[in-house]
């Protein structure tokens, strides 16, 4: 009695040590934070003043998190009538000096599938002038390249000739494996706010948080489908009203969906991040989905992903995802 009593108390200590018996550390589940879009989504659509309130909010929650974010800049959402505004190059300030790394994520968001490639690497060019100059007054140098559209070209000449071009400027590109629909929720979530209305504004939250939920549960699948085990995942989001607002309950759905936060260094270091990528299709589609097409994969192995809510996507005015 007196051994099975011992037995009992240690399991008690396991439990309550927040100990997952069994699991190593290889085998926790991880993920990095990434955003896109910076300083802010709609910034075209918004005054200055407006957008800084926002990424105010969105940053305030980034801080009291304590998460490593890596988030990508479109340097034509700095400017206002053309120019490049003072104003809002200190917007994109604030999320550097909050301590959130910088990327390159284009000049104006051109898509490699639908412009030729010296387009499209004068655009990578043009999206470094405001980021060189902020992070060296840090002594820093932009590290990672986000493809927009997650397109990166129709062939393979192509995404191999901008993957040199990347390496040489100092770029890693930037991947992402929990690809999703965020930017519909986005959409109607910034139609409710101009409609103010807070009912569908809470309906619509709450639609994403369990949408989100349901995407980390179907990419720890492929994870495991692919790997056998999980390895370090990189979630897209974007800068705009919906995470100002959420992004503090996103997270915490994250954590009590087990995982831990990790930087984009750590993620890459995941042996996953060498498998082969030929994926050279019309979608802008996750990691793990390029690389179970390299390997071959058919339709069957895609069922199940969550889709966003019919009334969502109408009430987005987006006819699909």
């Amino acid at each position: 009695m007196k051994q099975i009593t011992s037995v009992v108390l240690l399991l008690i200590c396991f439990i309550s040590a927040g100990i997952n018996y069994g699991q190593t550390d290889s085998q926790k589940k991880k993920v990095c934070i990434t955003m896109d879009d910076l300083p802010f989504n709609r910034a075209l659509n918004v005054s200055t003043e407006e957008m800084k309130q926002w990424v105010e909010k969105l940053l305030i929650k980034i801080k009291k998190e304590k998460i490593p974010i890596v988030a990508f800049v479109n340097e034509n959402k700095l400017e206002t009538n053309g120019k490049r505004d003072p104003a809002r190059v200190d917007i994109l300030r604030m999320w550097l000096d909050a301590g959130v790394e910088l990327g390159n994520h284009a000049y104006s968001h051109k898509s490699g599938n639908l412009v030729p490639i010296e387009e499209y690497k004068e655009d990578i060019v043009k999206g470094e002038r405001t980021i060189n100059e902020l992070l060296a007054e840090k002594n820093l140098k932009p590290r990672y390249f986000r493809h927009p559209f997650l397109n990166t070209g129709r062939t393979l000449e192509y995404k191999h000739e901008v993957e040199k071009f990347l390496a040489n400027r100092g770029y890693t590109i930037a991947p992402v494996t929990i690809d999703n629909s965020e930017w519909i929720f986005a959409e109607a979530y910034d139609k409710a706010i101009s409609s103010n209305d807070k009912e569908m504004m809470t309906k619509i939250s709450g639609e994403y948080i369990d949408y989100m939920k349901a995407k980390f549960m179907y990419f720890e699948r492929q994870s495991q489908n692919l790997f056998g085990r999980q390895i370090n995942q990189i979630l897209l989001i974007h800068s705009n009203r919906l995470n100002a607002d959420y992004f503090s309950i996103l997270c915490d759905m994250i954590r009590n969906a087990g995982y831990e936060f990790i930087n984009l260094d750590e993620a890459l270091k995941d042996e996953a991040y060498k498998s082969p990528d030929t994926f050279t299709g019309r979608g802008g589609i996750s990691w793990m989905d390029r690389w179970a097409l390299t390997q071959g994969k058919t339709k069957d192995f895609f069922a199940g992903e969550p889709r966003t809510p019919e009334y969502i996507m109408k009430y987005a005015e987006v006819d699909s995802e």
